[in-house]
């Protein structure tokens, strides 16, 4: 018989990101993170071939961002060998580089906390995947868990979809969740349980504002610095603004220029600067995630340097120029009547892709997370938006990681995996 103290120090929580992994045990206060990311060793000059380690070599392989950096120089062909696993939260069926990417993931995130208690019987691991996840993702991340289960001590495995993670960590019962991640925003309304009928997705996220960074990095003249996502990323996060109204903050950055003129220093040689020319641009980074459907976004799109489309995953359509306001009202209305103004009644905003600060003394023009959302909701359902609360959990990043690990904890051991129900605990044998 397994104890809830039992519990409190060995259910591991694993959030499966498109740009990162979050994962631990719920004893930590946040969670470790790496890039969902992977490395091949292929195309290595002998030379270092015979300064690897032998079992790194015989996987051919390596993951985690520390060891990822250590050999990402040796390897001749980085385009083609270093492996993102995951597209907007999906891995396809038949990528092997992918799953082997994942698998990999999988046991970098368990060596991380060897277990020597006595007492320690394996592992109760929570996966947090996308609410988009196809069938044969569950089915292959049982099959990855039970085979690294002679490697680690592994009792059971479940997994839950990232929005129904979020509303757990947030102890919310009814609500609507937009959990914004780097390759995908997901609308779950939740009731208890996520309500799929009101699953509505966007085909946009954090990766989107990259892009957007990249194309204005190469206008401005950082050609160079535009090909690393990494220096993206960061410049991305340093000077992108989410606007109050676009129009109005273009107009006022283009009228004085001087107040959105701002530098980043990337490290102790480099520095990009944004010059009063390109000063307005900072708010199309922001923008992007809310509402590309503007001119000065569409540009970039009619141009080719940009590309912001549907896709389908399954028989879920993912909206690429939806704005978010659009999609909660969408995802609202395939709600059951009887249980909309519950339902209603809280808008949560999660993920990274809704982590964005307000400068001091640009307050006129540029807002947070919340109220670009509030905002939006007045414009399109003002009714709507008397009611709703919007905000934003504590902790964006981490949110999904530690409601898999309250899930982990709570969910009873005597509930056995349903493919029908996609609950349960899957016993490893």
């Amino acid at each position: 018989m397994i104890s809830d103290a039992y519990r409190l120090k060995y259910t591991f929580g694993v959030d499966y990101g498109t740009s990162h992994v979050k994962f631990g045990p719920i004893s930590l206060n946040e969670p470790r993170v790496a890039q969902t990311r992977g490395l091949f060793l292929r195309d290595l000059p002998e030379s270092v071939k015979m300064r690897i380690p032998p079992e790194v070599l015989s996987r051919g392989l390596v993951v985690g961002d520390e060891e990822v950096r250590k050999y990402l120089s040796s390897v001749r062909d980085v385009q083609r060998n270093l492996k993102y696993p995951l597209r907007d939260g999906i891995a396809r069926r038949d990528d092997e580089d992918a799953w082997r990417v994942l698998k990999e993931l999988a046991r970098y995130t368990l060596a991380q906390f060897p277990a020597s208690d006595p007492e320690f019987r394996g592992w109760l691991i929570s996966v947090a995947l996308s609410a988009l996840a196809p069938d044969y993702m569950y089915k292959s991340f049982f099959d990855i868990y039970a085979e690294l289960a002679s490697e680690f001590k592994i009792h059971a495995v479940t997994i839950l979809p990232q929005p129904l993670a979020v509303a757990i960590a947030e102890n919310a019962v009814n609500c609507i969740i937009v959990e914004g991640g780097h390759g995908n925003i997901q609308i779950a309304p939740i009731s208890f349980a996520l309500i799929r009928e009101g699953l509505v997705a966007l085909n946009r996220g954090g990766a989107e504002a990259n892009a957007i960074t990249r194309e204005i990095l190469k206008d401005i003249g950082y050609s160079d610095i535009a090909r690393e996502e990494y220096a993206v990323e960061m410049v991305k996060r340093a000077v992108g603004l989410v606007p109050r109204n676009l129009r109005e903050a273009i107009r006022t950055a283009k009228s004085n220029p001087e107040r959105f003129v701002t530098k980043v220093r990337l490290s102790p040689v480099v520095e990009v600067e944004f010059p009063k020319e390109y000063a307005w641009t900072r708010f199309l980074i922001g923008e992007i995630v809310f509402d590309p459907n503007h001119e000065e976004i569409k540009s970039y799109i009619e141009q080719s340097r940009l590309h912001i489309e549907n896709a389908v995953i399954g028989d879920v359509t993912l909206y690429g120029e939806m704005d978010v306001a659009t999609a909660i009202v969408t995802s609202l209305r395939n709600v059951s009547v009887e249980i909309q103004d519950r339902v209603a009644s809280q808008v949560i905003l999660s993920g990274g892709a809704f982590s964005w600060r307000v400068p001091p003394g640009l307050e006129d023009v540029a807002v947070d997370s919340v109220a670009r959302v509030k905002i939006a909701l007045e414009e399109k359902n003002p009714v709507l938006a008397s009611k709703v609360n919007v905000r934003l959990v504590s902790e964006p990043q981490y949110s999904v990681w530690r409601g898999a690990v309250i899930y982990g904890y709570a969910l009873p051991l005597s509930l056995e995996w349903s493919d029908s129900t996609k609950e349960g605990w899957y016993f490893i044998k």
